[in-house]
């Protein structure tokens, strides 16, 4: 794979400025959150389905709007610069799109940010998350955020590149494989009595998350272990286990994807019964 041949060296230009993209992000969220959609969209959308709802389904609604939407905001935006530099023949400071100022690097720094502070809002924003969700984000915020700054220090951390992009790849499978569920709890807040749509729905979140699970799997240990030669002790050894966690953490959200096909398949079964 490509990746074995980019060189170590600096992420971007913006790697230094890391605590005040993400907190530009923050205000951007907040202005969002605050004015946009608690305050207008999704009053006018939803109407009395959306104020009626009490505080924590509202909270967690609201969640899942900015989530989908930072993840389908990262897909168009970096999708290109990730698989140019994971798999094409860019490195990180290659222009973007022919730009003169822009690189690869800055795109995905800035997407990885945007991701974690996501990850971030969400621990605070949200009355009630499982532990589980909280392990992964509080993993993938950590794990991230240690990409980045050992980029820092990459004269003597020779493999800050490759853990950055190994970061990148995780971060892009979690954006496919996790979109729609976001989209699957919304229509199941808006249409909660339909409940052949909501079987179908989450049966296919069900099986997308435990496909992009296996296949994340697949892929990021294949990149492990082509860069074998290349990872100091610390990360042969911590790489792994980070993968386990957010891989149990996956196959969680597929299994409750699961219970909740197989609650709405009951459901229907009384509906039609009582039919």
């Amino acid at each position: 794979p490509h990746i074995t041949s980019l060189e170590n060296g600096s992420i971007s230009n913006l790697a230094p400025f890391g605590a005040l993209i993400i907190s530009i992000i923050f205000v951007i969220y907040f202005f969002i959150r605050f004015y946009l959609l608690e305050g207008y969209l999704l009053k006018k959308i939803y109407g009395k389905t959306y104020t009626s709802m009490s505080e924590i389904v509202r909270r967690g609604f609201v969640n899942h709007h900015i989530a989908g939407a930072t993840k389908l905001t990262i897909l168009i935006f970096a999708a290109y610069p990730f698989i140019d530099v994971a798999f094409g023949s860019s490195n990180l400071h290659s222009p973007f799109a022919g730009s003169k100022y822009v690189t690869q690097g800055d795109m995905l720094i800035v997407a990885a940010q945007a991701l974690m502070a996501m990850y971030v809002f969400e621990l605070f924003y949200r009355p009630k998350i499982s532990p589980v969700s909280a392990g992964h984000h509080i993993g993938t915020i950590m794990v991230g955020q240690s990409a980045i700054a050992i980029s820092l220090n990459w004269i003597h951390e020779k493999d800050a590149t490759i853990e950055f992009i190994l970061c990148t790849v995780w971060g892009a499978f979690d954006i496919v494989s996790e979109f729609l569920p976001h989209i699957s709890i919304i229509l199941y807040r808006v249409y909660p009595t339909r409940h052949n749509f909501l079987r179908k729905l989450f049966r296919i979140s069900a099986l997308t998350t435990l496909t992009g699970t296996v296949a994340e799997t697949i892929v990021t240990m294949w990149l492990f272990g082509s860069l074998w030669d290349r990872w100091t002790l610390a990360f042969k050894i911590v790489t792994p286990l980070l993968h386990a966690l957010f891989m149990s953490c996956q196959m969680w959200g597929s299994w409750n994807f699961y219970k909740m096909y197989k609650k709405q398949e009951q459901l229907l079964a009384r509906q039609n019964g009582k039919g």
